[in-house]
C-alpha cells in the first residue's frame, strides 16, 4: 500500500467518527431532552479528543514527506494537500484545549437557549466568558505558526487564505454604499401597499409546505430530511444531509424561506463529488462558498419574480387560501423583498443583512485580537447598531449581542462568510446568465438547468482548488463585490 493510500484510509477513518459526532450534534439540536446535555456533552468531548488523537498520530508526519515522493495525479496531490492542510492544523492544538473548548462550547451553548430568552447576559457571561479564553488560546497559537493577527487565524479555519485586511477594505467599501442604498429603498417601498399575513399558520403546514418546496429545489429525501430546531442550521454529512428551521405559527414567511437557504446548504452537500467521499478533498472549499451556495437558492432563486410564483401557488394550497391577497403572487413579491431595519439577523431582509455581519465581524475581529474585552460586548454592539441601522439593543441583550449560537461554541471567524457568500452568489448568476435563461427554467419548475451550472462549476470540484482558484474558473475573475452591488440595486431601486 503506498504511503498516500495510507493516508486516505486514515482520513476517512476520521471522517467516520466526524460523521457520528455530527448526528450527535444534530440530536442534540433536534430532539435531545433538556436533561441529557451534561452526558451528551461529555461524549462528545470524549469523541473530539478521539478524533483529535487520530488526527495527530506521529506516524502521518513520515507518511506525508514519503507521499509527497510518490506519482500522483493532479487530484491526488490537491487531496495530499488538503489531508496536509487539516493535519498540520490539527497538531497546533494541544488534546487538553481541544476538550476543554468542546466542553466549554457545549455548556454555553446549551445554557444560551434558556439565558437568550430570559435577557440574561450576566449568567450567559459566566459561561462566556470561559469560551472566549480558550478561543483566544487558541489564536494565539494558530497565530504563532501562521504568522498572521490573532483573528486572522481563526478566519483561517473557515476561509482559507483570507484576511481581515482584505475584508476591512471589502466592508469598508460596502459601507460607503449601503446605508444610502437602504434609505433609498425604505423612501420607494413606503409608497407601496403591502398585506401582512394574519391569522394562524400551523407549524405542521408550514413544514408541509417547506418540503413541497424542497422537492422543488430538488433535495434528495433518501439523503437527508428536515427538522425543527432553536437556530436554523444544516448539518450531518453528504450521504445524511439534515437541515433544520424553526416555525412561528403567526408569520409562514420566515421559516418558508429559511428552508429554501437550508436547501442550498444541503444541495451543495449532495452534490459534492462521491469519488472523494470522505475525504478533505472532498469536502466544501469554505464556509463563504457554503453561504454562496445557501444564498444561491434564497437571494438569487428564492426571492426572485419567477419562484415567488411557485410559493404563491404552492402556499394556497397548503394554507387551503386560494382568495387570500396575502399569498397572491405581488404581495408575496413584496413580502420576501420588503426592507426593515430590524435587530435579529436571521430575519433581516437581503438588503440590511450585510449591516449585521459586519458589526459582528468588526466586534469579534476586536475580541480576539486583545483589542476589547468580552464584557465590552454589549455596549459595543449597541454604538454600531445605531450607527449602521438606527437602533438602540441598551440593556436588550436578547435581540442584541446574545440572539446568535456562533459565538456560543467558539465559531469566531465564521460570520463574514454570510455577507462573502452573497457577493459570490451575485458573480455566479452574472456568470450563469451568459449561458441559461434562470428564470425560464424557474419559472418552467424544472430548475435543473442552475443546478447543473452549480454541480459543473462549484458542487463537483469541492477542494480541488483554492477559493480564488475555484471562483476564477467559475466566473472568470477573483471575488468582485460589484456584482453584489449591481444585484441589490437593480432589485431594490
Amino acid at each position: 500500500m503506498s504511503h498516500y493510500d495510507k493516508l486516505m484510509a486514515h482520513y476517512q477513518s476520521i471522517h467516520h467518527f466526524n460523521h457520528a459526532q455530527a448526528m450527535l450534534g444534530w440530536d442534540a439540536a433536534a430532539n435531545m431532552p433538556v436533561g441529557g446535555n451534561d452526558a451528551r456533552s461529555n461524549a462528545m468531548a470524549e469523541l473530539s479528543v478521539h478524533v483529535h488523537r487520530l488526527s495527530t498520530q506521529p506516524q502521518l508526519a513520515d507518511w506525508f514527506e514519503s507521499a509527497q515522493q510518490e506519482t500522483l495525479t493532479d487530484a491526488q496531490s490537491a487531496s495530499l494537500r488538503e489531508m496536509k492542510r487539516q493535519w498540520q492544523d490539527a497538531t497546533l492544538l494541544p488534546e487538553d484545549l481541544v476538550q476543554a473548548q468542546s466542553k466549554a462550547g457545549s455548556k454555553c451553548e446549551h445554557a444560551w437557549r434558556t439565558q437568550r430568552q430570559e435577557n440574561d447576559w450576566q449568567g450567559f457571561a459566566k459561561n462566556w466568558q470561559e469560551v472566549v479564553a480558550l478561543s483566544k488560546e487558541e489564536a494565539s497559537i494558530r497565530a504563532s505558526a501562521l504568522g498572521t493577527t490573532p483573528y486572522d487565524a481563526m478566519l483561517d479555519k473557515f476561509e482559507p487564505g483570507t484576511s481581515s485586511a482584505q475584508l476591512d477594505g471589502l466592508f469598508d467599501e460596502v459601507k460607503t454604499w449601503l446605508p444610502e442604498l437602504i434609505e433609498k429603498a425604505l423612501a420607494k417601498q413606503a409608497s407601496e401597499p403591502i398585506l401582512l399575513p394574519q391569522g394562524s399558520y400551523p407549524a405542521d403546514t408550514q413544514k408541509a409546505l417547506g418540503l413541497e418546496v424542497m422537492k422543488l429545489l430538488q433535495f434528495d429525501f433518501d439523503h437527508g430530511r428536515l427538522d425543527q430546531s432553536v437556530h436554523p442550521f444544516c448539518g450531518g454529512v453528504p450521504s445524511d444531509v439534515r437541515i433544520t428551521t424553526r416555525y412561528d405559527e403567526q408569520d409562514f414567511v420566515q421559516a418558508l424561506m429559511g428552508i429554501v437557504h437550508e436547501t442550498g446548504h444541503a444541495r451543495y452537500e449532495q452534490g459534492l463529488p462521491k469519488a472523494f467521499a470522505g475525504l478533505p478533498v472532498g469536502e466544501a472549499r469554505s464556509m463563504g462558498i457554503h453561504e454562496s451556495q445557501s444564498l444561491f437558492f434564497e437571494m438569487q432563486v428564492g426571492r426572485s419574480q419567477a419562484f415567488i410564483e411557485h410559493l404563491s401557488r404552492l402556499s394556497q394550497q397548503a394554507f387551503q387560501a386560494q382568495q387570500d391577497p396575502v399569498f397572491a403572487e405581488d404581495n408575496l413579491y413584496k413580502l420576501y423583498t420588503r426592507v426593515q431595519k430590524g435587530f435579529i439577523r436571521v430575519d433581516a431582509d437581503e438588503l440590511t443583512y450585510p449591516a449585521h455581519v459586519i458589526l459582528r465581524y468588526e466586534i469579534e475581529r476586536d475580541l480576539i485580537n486583545g483589542v476589547i474585552h468580552y464584557q465590552d460586548v454589549p455596549e459595543l454592539w449597541d454604538a454600531k447598531m445605531q450607527a449602521s441601522l438606527g437602533l438602540t439593543t441598551k440593556d436588550n441583550f436578547k435581540d442584541g449581542c446574545m440572539q446568535d449560537i456562533h459565538w456560543t461554541d467558539g465559531a469566531f471567524g465564521y460570520f463574514p462568510s454570510y455577507t462573502l457568500g452573497a457577493m459570490y452568489a451575485a458573480q455566479y448568476k452574472t456568470k450563469m446568465t451568459q449561458t441559461v435563461d434562470i428564470d425560464a427554467a424557474i419559472r418552467s419548475g424544472d430548475l435543473s438547468p442552475i443546478f447543473q451550472w452549480l454541480s459543473d462549476h462549484i458542487w463537483s470540484q469541492a477542494s480541488l482548488y483554492s477559493t480564488d482558484e475555484l471562483v476564477t474558473r467559475a466566473t472568470g475573475e477573483v471575488l468582485n463585490a460589484a456584482h453584489f452591488r449591481k444585484h441589490l440595486e437593480g432589485r431594490y431601486l
